[in-house]
């Protein structure tokens, strides 16, 4: 393994400017992620049946004191701040888990016992945080379970806080937002393999905690690597206003979708006059295109909502908490906030578009935005998830795509043929690490990593180049103050030093995937078709549902999986017949007929056409080259 470099002069300077620039004297975020502490849960590690250890917030205990010179003393304490951990009263009634995964959870007492609301990522911190709260509130039943929205840290854990048992008996409620079970499952399933992968590098899966590693990721610390769960929901809300009872609990809700996710809503506790924002104002600056990749978010919807909750709440309101990081209380300083985070996304929504049609690009207009000094001097605005860099450039992209109108980056060469080619111009691979050296020791390290970028796509063996391209991404690490973009440096330095670490939690879980409908599951089957291998076959396959009377027709032809409910004048080569709920052992058994069977999927016809469909798909690989060709 190879030893981590300390910080440069370069990087140390800037982390000293830093200091001297922002307000950290301003210290009542610490106030406020102190405040209302119950208990702490010690030692705070969580372990799964196998005995693994599958979250451990102790191992960001080094977090005290200054910023060390490898860390950027904004992220630094950002992630002090979400290291505090445990069980803390919000108002009376009100409770929340916090460091116990990358979210939180919250407990909302009613008459006879409690609704959580987004029960963390898997079922065993979910198990551990309900377990805190009932060491300390008691054991009261739960009645409910409310998403605020469709990303799996938010649903990923509700298996350890109740059951599909109770789900189904009715002595337990499910709460999401309209739209909430599509889009949850596709993103995760659709996509799912590239995210995953990309995840990892995103959250610093694979890194060691501490001054030289991960250090936390902004919005949370990291993700919990336990058992990604999911029950669909019992009660859809669809419309801002509408209020449910639960336990003798009032609930407000607001739509707001193709925020921070495509299916969204806030909820408002009149009673305690307090405010759930989901994950539509936290305390950081949060992603309009996360890293790990996404459908780009709309932040001028996102500034239009939080207009709205002010409207709505604002008057009222004296906590607002949410599903990251911590509350803050006292109308006047919850209105500063929503405010605030407002201001935020529109700011950069509209001086993007004012300069994209000035006919800068992404990355110019990343390099010339800057905030206001109200938003810059702002802990909340500051970019430790989402940066103002990559976010701009996501607004450029949902606006005009990939193409920024030069004619030169229309047709370019694939990632190795441009940089055999550069490397070329170069002189050479030595020449151009010799260059890349000096740039370094002048401190210009996006320049280092470009340039041997190049050297390690067309030599992926050329040791100097990896190792001086992984001394560049160390140090743009230590420099950065977006906590993935740390994670993201500092992990592709520890592939190319050690090599690839693969993909440490998926959450295509057969949970999730037991969610797809019909519709979606054959879909998920159509995006793994390998087209060239599949050009000459001609499969006909009925699916026949035993519970809802469907019946589909799916028809591989041309490279191309597609189906219809329409009646066809022909036979099928095989029938499958099934009810929904075994439907995707179609794609957890991998077409087998034995296991279908085992499942309870009923197989007529020509069982070998699901076997030759079964020799097409290509899953995808869950441990992709990142930093490497």
């Amino acid at each position: 393994m190879t030893a981590s470099k300390p910080a440069s002069s370069t990087i140390r300077a800037q982390q000293q400017a830093l200091l001297a620039r922002l307000p950290f004297d301003d210290t009542r975020d610490f106030d406020d992620a102190a405040r209302g502490l119950v208990a702490r849960r010690e030692p705070n590690a969580v372990t799964g049946g196998d005995g693994e250890v599958v979250w451990d917030n102790d191992a960001y205990d080094f977090l005290d004191g200054d910023a060390p010179d490898t860390v950027n003393p904004s992220l630094w304490r950002q992630s002090r701040l979400n290291a505090i951990a445990g069980l803390f009263e919000v108002v009376e009634g009100v409770y929340q888990v916090r460091g116990m995964d990358l979210s939180n959870t919250t407990f909302v007492e009613g008459d006879t016992g409690v609704i959580v609301i987004d029960p963390l990522l898997t079922a065993e911190t979910a198990a551990a945080a309900i377990g805190l709260y009932r060491e300390h509130r008691g054991d009261r039943p739960v009645k409910a379970v409310v998403y605020t929205h469709s990303h799996a840290d938010h649903f990923g854990g509700v298996k350890g806080v109740t059951s599909q048992e109770d789900v189904d008996s009715g002595a337990v409620r499910v709460l999401a937002p309209e739209g909430f079970v599509e889009h949850a499952v596709a993103e995760n399933v659709y996509a799912g393999t590239a995210m995953s992968r990309r995840a990892g590098y995103m959250y610093g899966a694979a890194l060691a905690r501490g001054p030289r590693g991960a250090v936390g990721a902004g919005l949370g610390q990291t993700v919990s690597t336990g058992t990604v769960t999911l029950i669909p929901p019992t009660d859809e809300i669809t419309t801002t206003g509408h209020e449910e009872t639960v336990d003798g609990v009032r609930m407000v809700f607001q739509m707001a979708p193709d925020t921070e996710a495509p299916s969204e809503m806030l909820v408002y506790f009149p009673d305690r006059r307090a405010l759930c924002a989901a994950e539509d104002a936290t305390h950081t600056f949060h992603n309009i295109l996360t890293l790990r990749g996404a459908v780009v978010r709309d932040p001028h919807v996102w500034a239009r909502y939080l207009t709205e909750t002010i409207d709505l709440f604002g008057a009222d309101a004296e906590v607002v908490f949410a599903s990251h990081h911590w509350p803050t209380w006292g109308n006047e300083r919850v209105v500063e906030f929503l405010a605030n985070q407002r201001d935020l996304y529109a700011y950069v929504h509209d001086q993007t578009l004012r300069l994209l049609n000035k006919g800068l690009t992404g990355p110019e207009i990343a390099e010339e935005l800057t905030l206001p000094p109200a938003l810059e001097n702002a802990w909340n605005a500051r970019g430790y998830y989402g940066s103002l860099s990559h976010n701009v450039k996501a607004i450029y992209q949902r606006y005009l795509g990939w193409f920024d109108g030069n004619p030169a980056n229309l047709w370019q060469h694939t990632p190795v043929e441009r940089a055999k080619r550069y490397v070329d111009l170069a002189g050479g691979a030595a020449k151009a690490v010799a260059a890349a050296r000096t740039s370094f020791e002048a401190g210009d390290y996006r320049w280092t990593a470009e340039l041997l970028n190049h050297v390690v796509f067309a030599e992926p063996g050329h040791r100097a180049a990896r190792e001086l391209l992984a001394d560049a991404y160390e140090q743009l690490g230590y420099g950065t103050e977006n906590g993935t973009w740390r994670n993201f440096y500092l992990s592709g330095a520890t592939e190319l030093r050690e090599g690839s670490f693969g993909t440490p939690t998926a959450t295509a879980s057969p949970d999730v995937i037991g969610q797809l409908s019909p519709e979606l599951l054959f879909d998920a089957v159509a995006i793994q078709v390998d087209g060239p291998k599949a050009w000459d076959e001609r499969i006909a396959i009925d699916v026949a549902l035993t519970d809802t009377g469907d019946r589909y027709r799916l028809r591989l032809a041309n490279g191309v999986l597609s189906y219809t409910k329409a009646a066809q004048p022909d036979t099928a080569d095989v029938t499958v017949t099934a009810p929904s709920r075994a439907l995707p052992a179609v794609v957890l058994g991998g077409l087998d007929p034995e296991r279908l069977a085992a499942a309870g999927v009923e197989v007529v016809g020509e069982a070998s056409a699901l076997e030759r469909l079964a020799a097409v798909l290509d899953p995808g690989d869950p441990d992709f080259a990142i930093v490497t060709p």
